[in-house]
Order: structure tokens, then C-alpha cells, then sequence
């Protein structure tokens, strides 16, 4: 059996799975929408947890029919576009490292093309409905024109670079193309919040007063020293709220978005503010990055032992005699389909990190109340799905469900 036959298998194995799964939620979600979970009665009133149950039941809906054009559309990329699209630009680019980097990036573009109406209705309908877009079309066309250039300028010398190792170095290119984008990867942690990210949003200091002081107060309680806390206007695109942390050592930096500072008390933010610094002291960030290794490390081998196997491109009608383009990209379309399978196992990983992080709060508050009265807080205001299919957000859910978190916190005496 031809790869490009195994793969499509994958993507029509992969499309019922999810749309088993989707289904199981929505019928979830149905089935309970009549009874407010008796733990949240006191923090949603009955209309809003119905515009929560409406919220999940719209974006499953759509999800659904986002998924099987997808699959559709990878289909018919691997059969028909791909090709087209490379015999006709291949010669325009030519052979030379920065001629295939360019190719590369305007390929991708282009089949990502299909993707813009998807994402026009899922901003400019569902989340609009639902009162969380506060972004205009031409703000959302600025932010698309803003990451395809930064996009290209990033995208073209990293790729050159990759291309100049494989000519210099054929049996090793993928050991230093690795490290080159890992170390890119971590160089990124460090500048994107200082050259990137102000070109979409503007991020300000923290105002001085009883706020800052509790947070900074925390910070140094905690042994998360920090010299700022930035604020980041995260309320012109969307009524959604957060808080993170970018960087490591010296370069990190606590953020936490307007929308978030508006809908909890001081001490609540506090919590927040505990649980981001939990995943700090906990090394899950260092971890994270581990993992990121490994996986990164083994796709630039697979990638070298499929550009080697002629059998690999001429499956998907290119050609096998250009380098590791062609391979590359084969292995950016079809790469999701395969790592799907293991995403129960990174989000029971993930999952056991924020019970950790929570933990942290708890203990650094003196008190689990304070996150559990964020954390209920966050999920009205996001209209979040208090009903999750338990096989869904294993697959899905990156995060407890809150239930899972306050019983944790709870039971932890």
C-alpha cells in the first residue's frame, strides 16, 4: 500500500474520530443544559449558563463542518494541488537556497488561503453573537498583513539557513538545521514580546497603586522576582481574558491582559497571578521545552530519511531529485494527522501541570478560595462548557475542567 493511500486513511480515520467526539459533546451539552451545576448556582444565573450551553453547542457546530472541509481539502492538496502548485512555481523560484526558501513560504501561504473564510466567520459571526469580538475588519486584516510579513522576513533566512546545511552537510543538515531553529525558538522567547508582539498590541506597565503592590508583594513572596508587570489591550480584539509569562531568567515578564483585570478583585488576580508563577517554579516551562526538543529533533530526522527515499515524493507526484523541499512539504501537511493519536498523552501531561501550578497558588495564598472564585469567574465570562464529554477533553482539553481543578483544590487539606 502506497504512504499517500496510508494517509489518507489517517485523515478519513482522523475526521470520524473527531466528529464521534464532537457529537458526544454537543449530545453532553444538550443533555444538561436544563440544571446549572449545583456548585456554580450562586456564580451564573440561568440565562447565562444557557448563552454558555449555545456558545459550545455553535462552535461545535461549526467545528464540525470546519473539520470536514479540512480533510477534504488535505485530500485534495496531497492528490492534485500540491503538485500543480509546485511544477508551476518551482520554475519561477528556481534552484538557488534563496529561490526554494520563498517557494516554500509561498506555497504554504497559499494553501492557507482557504483557511480565511473559516476564520472571517468564526471572529466576525460566532464570536460577534456572542459579544467577545471587539476587533474591526480592517484591524483584522492589519494583524494578517502584519504576521505574513513578519512571516516572510523570519520565514525566508531560517530556511535558506536549513537549505545551506543540506548543501554543505547532506548526512547531517537535520542535526544542525535543529539546532539552529530550537536556538531560534529560544532566542524568540526572549524577543518576540520586546519586536514582535507591540506590532499587533501595546503593552504598558502595570499602574502603581494597591494593585501593583499586592502583585509585585507576591512576586517576591513566591521567589518570582520580577522588575515589571505589563498589561496588554487584549480587550480591542476580543472580550476574552488571560495572564502568562514570556521569557526566562532575567528577560521574563508577568502579563496580564486588560479584560482580566476588569473582571476579577485584587486578590483574585493575585491567585492568577500565583498559578502563572507556579508553572515557573515548578520548571514546567524547561520541561515544555524538553519535550519540544525531542519532538522538534525527530521530525528534522524523519524529514532527512524521507527526502532520502525516493518512494516518499513520487507517492505524492513530486519529484524526488530536488533536495528535501519537496519532503518538507509533504511532511507540513500530513504531520497533524499522525501526532493527533498522542494528544491525550500531552494534555494528561499538560493537565498534570496545572493541578501543580494551582497547587502552588493555594499554598502561596494560604487559601484555595480566592483561584476557585477567579477560576468561576473566568468560565462565566469566557461562557465556558461547564458539561465537557470526558472523551472529548482528553483530546481537546489542554486544561481540567474546572470541576476537576476545584475538587482538587479542595480535597488538598
Amino acid at each position: 500500500m502506497s504512504v499517500l493511500y496510508i494517509t489518507i486513511f489517517f485523515i478519513a480515520l482522523k475526521l470520524g474520530i473527531e466528529w464521534v467526539l464532537s457529537s458526544l459533546n454537543a449530545k453532553n451539552v444538550i443533555e444538561k443544559r436544563d440544571k446549572i451545576p449545583e456548585a456554580y448556582v450562586e456564580d451564573m444565573d440561568y440565562d447565562t449558563y444557557q448563552k454558555s450551553n449555545d456558545y459550545t453547542l455553535e462552535k461545535n457546530k461549526f467545528g464540525k463542518v470546519e473539520l470536514l472541509w479540512d480533510s477534504i481539502y488535505a485530500i485534495l492538496t496531497l492528490i492534485f494541488l500540491l503538485p500543480q502548485l509546485y511544477y508551476y512555481f518551482q520554475p519561477i523560484f528556481g534552484t538557488s537556497i534563496w529561490g526554494q526558501a520563498g517557494l516554500v513560504l509561498v506555497l504554504t501561504t497559499i494553501l492557507g488561503l482557504v483557511g480565511i473564510p473559516f476564520e472571517l466567520y468564526s471572529q466576525f459571526v460566532i464570536e460577534e453573537k456572542f459579544g467577545f469580538n471587539k476587533s474591526s475588519f480592517k484591524l483584522w486584516i492589519s494583524d494578517k498583513l502584519k504576521g505574513t510579513a513578519v512571516g516572510l522576513v523570519l520565514g525566508i533566512p531560517l530556511l535558506a539557513l536549513l537549505l545551506k546545511f543540506f548543501e554543505a552537510l547532506p548526512d547531517t543538515w537535520w542535526f544542525w538545521g535543529f539546532i539552529a531553529f530550537f536556538s531560534f525558538q529560544l532566542l524568540m522567547m526572549v524577543l518576540y514580546p520586546i519586536l514582535i508582539l507591540p506590532l499587533f498590541n501595546k503593552l504598558s506597565p502595570l499602574p502603581e497603586g494597591e494593585l501593583k503592590d499586592r502583585l509585585m508583594q507576591l512576586s517576591e513572596r513566591t521567589g518570582f522576582k520580577t522588575q515589571t508587570i505589563q498589561v496588554i489591550d487584549g480587550s480591542k480584539r476580543s472580550g476574552h481574558s488571560n495572564a502568562y509569562f514570556t521569557g526566562f531568567g532575567k528577560f521574563r515578564r508577568i502579563v496580564l491582559y486588560d479584560t482580566l483585570i476588569d473582571q476579577l478583585t485584587p486578590e483574585e488576580l493575585e491567585a492568577v497571578l500565583a498559578h502563572e508563577i507556579g508553572h515557573y517554579q515548578m520548571k514546567h516551562i524547561p520541561k515544555m521545552l524538553a519535550v519540544t526538543c525531542v519532538f522538534m529533533l525527530s521530525g528534522f530526522y524523519l524529514i532527512h530519511l524521507l527526502s532520502g527515499s525516493p518512494w516518499f515524493t513520487q507517492d505524492f507526484n513530486l519529484p524526488s531529485d530536488q533536495g528535501i523541499i519537496p519532503a518538507l512539504l509533504v511532511f507540513m501537511i500530513i504531520a497533524g494527522y499522525f501526532t493527533f493519536w498522542i494528544s491525550p498523552m500531552m494534555n494528561f501531561w499538560s493537565r498534570k501541570n496545572e493541578f501543580e501550578a494551582d497547587h502552588f497558588a493555594k499554598e502561596g495564598l494560604n487559601d484555595p478560595m480566592p483561584l476557585i472564585f477567579a477560576l468561576r469567574k473566568l468560565q462565566t465570562k469566557n461562557l465556558g462548557n461547564l458539561n465537557p464529554h470526558p472523551l472529548y477533553s482528553a483530546f481537546h482539553y489542554s486544561h481540567p475542567t474546572i470541576q476537576e481543578r476545584e475538587a482538587a483544590l479542595l480535597a488538598e487539606k
